[in-house]
């Protein structure tokens, strides 16, 4: 990989538990009696998938031709992940691995209501913090930084590192918007070149940081909002673009979608397309993601790909997607 397409990914390294019951939790509860509940669900199904959202976007870098260099904390329980993630491109070596923590869990069970009980487990993601980005980044050239969801202390110390060696990089705070404050969010925030959100992360970042839209369009930097199935808008120096979403077939898994979204803008970018060309590379790997079950279980060729962009955004935006594949080993 050249130097000018480095790429970093930090954030999120995490397993999915998911299971399904047979039938309604609601018919399980007990009005009077939740203080005292004590439960368990007999399932029907398991399905163990790999997730994070720092490890799915950087699978999808991986699919797009990038090898990506993967930033988080993992536990003794990463190898068999490990050995998935390199051989789809993904460069774990800067991967931290905790000697007394597992890696983080997500573990949920969906009734018939599609109602959710779920657990999340930190684990080693807590000591994310601990990496040291500065020596990750080195001397060489970096093309740019994508900064996801990870422990708040980490992000922070991330978007810093990169501001002091002047990179570039993406702020993605999302579902951590929850527990960071407004001030935590604005020092995360501060020089980044781009930030992504979905549509209600953008509504909570602003009433967060208690600034209007425009203040927050005018903070610098390209905003990008992701609106599911009516697109992405993109604002820059007091100017918006709507880019549509991709066609799909039929929606499996939604989960993965934002993930596969920030891979394609994110590989885009790195490869000098316009932010509303990016943005379309971004809508149709999320297209493909979201047809399938867990954010790391879909497939792409150059040619399909191409052929897919034309269609929907038009054969210019297939062509400088394809020059770009084309240039890149």
């Amino acid at each position: 990989m050249t130097a000018v397409s480095r790429v970093v990914v930090t954030g999120s390294i995490a397993t999915d538990h998911l299971m399904s019951f047979p039938g309604r939790f609601a018919d399980q509860l007990i009005a009077d009696q939740l203080h005292t509940v004590s439960l368990s669900f007999l399932v029907d199904e398991l399905t163990v998938r790999r997730g994070g959202v720092a490890a799915n976007i950087a699978y999808g870098l991986g699919l797009l031709g990038l090898r990506p260099e993967l930033v988080g904390a993992v536990g003794p329980d990463f190898a068999d992940y490990r050995q998935w993630l390199e051989r789809h491109g993904v460069d774990c070596g800067s991967v931290l691995v905790s000697e007394s923590a597992y890696t983080a869990r997500f573990v949920c069970t969906t009734d018939d209501d599609l109602c959710q009980i779920a657990s999340f487990y930190p684990g080693a993601m807590t000591e994310a913090a601990a990496i040291d980005l500065r020596a990750v980044l080195g001397a060489a050239p970096v093309a740019l930084v994508l900064v996801g969801p990870d422990d708040p202390v980490a992000m922070r110390r991330h978007a810093s590192a990169c501001r002091d060696r002047g990179v570039p990089f993406i702020a993605d705070p999302s579902q951590q918007l929850a527990t960071m404050s407004g001030t935590d969010i604005a020092e995360f925030l501060t020089g980044a070149a781009y930030l992504i959100t979905n549509e209600y992360e953008y509504e909570l970042l602003r009433t967060k940081l208690d600034i209007e839209e425009a203040d927050l369009d005018g903070m610098g930097g390209v905003v990008v909002t992701t609106r599911g199935a009516d697109g992405v808008l993109i604002r820059a120096a007091g100017a918006q673009a709507h880019v549509p979403a991709a066609s799909v077939a039929g929606v499996v898994d939604p989960t993965g979608g934002g993930d596969a979204f920030r891979a394609g803008f994110a590989a885009g970018v790195v490869r000098g397309l316009p932010s509303q060309t990016a943005a379309a590379l971004g809508c149709q790997l999320a297209a493909y993601a979201i047809t399938e079950p867990g954010g790391q279980e879909y497939a792409l060729t150059a040619s399909t790909l191409c052929r897919d962009l034309a269609l929907t955004y038009g054969e210019a935006v297939a062509e400088a997607v394809s020059r770009t594949l084309n240039a890149q080993p």
